[in-house]
């Protein structure tokens, strides 16, 4: 009989990034800043930081795979479902705008989760939303998710090519790639981008979601902007996480329906200009608050690729404080993708995604499409 043990070792799965009260910050290493700032001294400005291998000190107990997927299946509230149960077009493009603001999740300075290996995935399941995300490139680093509700008749697909670059004073992380979200039954595709990631070292220490994010559904006719806001050089907490932007339509005359205010990690707004009322679309505790650690239902059905199965030496050794131990954990993983990667070019083979189909263009960039209709329920689940 074959056991966990044999496979190798038992996955293991931390707390999803919630709001910072709720956090468990005990992995952070001592002397962050001034071990952050001995990492970067030999960084140029302007550098990017893509091939730059962090230490264990450094990482969060968990890899980039399981962050994204985090922000689908840990929600406290049933957003999804309220996207595909609108009654209206535009009923459902607001659930869609606060759905989209609940995948922003504050991050702590200092650590970054670890990057994925080729061919790694993360599959977790929530009722019946089933995700399924794997890396599809290492060099660049290309993650795709595809999501499936029979239930609500919902699909999701994203594309995310990540690129940081250090600038001296900070480091900015451009998430490229799209978001799709599907409402299958409503025939409706929504069309997004993600906003970039900004690390501040001086004159204040912070990390921000900046940018602009836009939406869009072709088949209503409906759009939204959104502004992401932070901190500069000083404090400022009405604009620190702020978000401002509207609701249009996508016509010739671009007329703006609603008016989008407040902080992402508090509520968000919608103001009706036709009849001047206000009402809160978004609520981050809500959303956010009470979130449970996902959990190992079937240890049988989990893939060796499974995120919470390759990095689990390298996150119990850093949730024991187990520096050393962790680095040596990184270190083989590491050294066992090189070889990987020398073996299939001596053997002129080329590695070949098992769960989505990659393509690339100088115009579009990077592009990943599932090859299987639906998600299956995942071994590992999201508890209510």
């Amino acid at each position: 009989m074959v056991t966990v043990e044999d496979m190798g070792p038992r996955p293991v799965l931390t707390a999803p990034l919630l709001l910072e009260q709720e956090s468990d910050s005990n992995y952070r290493a001592p002397n962050l800043l001034k071990r952050v700032l001995s990492l970067l001294a030999n960084v140029r400005p302007g550098s990017d930081l893509t091939r730059f291998q962090l230490p264990p000190l450094f990482n969060l107990p968990k890899s980039q795979l399981q962050c994204y997927g985090e922000s689908v299946y840990c929600t406290g509230g049933d957003l999804l479902s309220k996207c595909a149960n609108g009654e209206t077009s535009m009923e459902r493009f607001i659930s869609v705008v606060a759905w989209n603001v609940s995948t922003v999740r504050p991050l702590m300075f200092g650590v970054a989760p670890y990057n994925p290996i080729l061919g790694e995935t993360h599959h977790v399941s929530r009722g019946t939303l089933n995700v399924l995300l794997e890396q599809v490139s290492h060099h660049p680093p290309v993650s795709a998710l595809h999501a499936t509700d029979e239930k609500d008749n919902i699909e999701m697909t994203w594309c995310h090519y990540p690129v940081p670059k250090f600038y001296g004073t900070n480091i900015e992380t451009e998430v490229n790639g799209r978001r799709q979200l599907k409402l299958l039954n409503k025939e409706e595709t929504y069309e997004m981008n993600s906003p970039k990631l900004v690390i501040r070292l001086f004159p204040m220490l912070s990390v921000d979601w900046l940018g602009t994010v836009t939406i869009k559904c072709e088949e209503t006719g409906i759009a939204a902007e959104l502004y992401y806001r932070g901190n500069s050089f000083l404090p400022r907490p009405g604009i620190n996480r702020s978000i401002k932007g509207r609701i249009f339509s996508t016509s010739s005359s671009s007329k703006t329906i609603y008016e989008i205010s407040g902080h992402w990690d508090r509520t968000v707004t919608a103001k009706d200009l036709n009849t001047g009322k206000s009402k809160i679309i978004y609520d981050a505790k809500e959303a956010l608050s009470g979130v449970k650690t996902p959990i190992v239902k079937d240890s049988q059905g989990i893939w060796p690729t499974e995120s919470a199965v390759v990095w689990a030496d390298v996150s119990q050794a850093i949730l024991n404080k187990s520096w050393d131990k962790a680095k040596e954990a990184k270190s083989a993983i590491e050294e066992r993708e090189r070889e990987q990667v020398k073996e299939r070019k001596s053997k002129g083979q080329n590695w070949v995604p098992k769960h989505f189909t990659v393509s690339y263009s100088k115009e579009s960039g990077w592009d990943c499409l599932p090859i299987h209709k639906s998600v299956p329920p995942a071994p590992i689940v999201a508890p209510f």
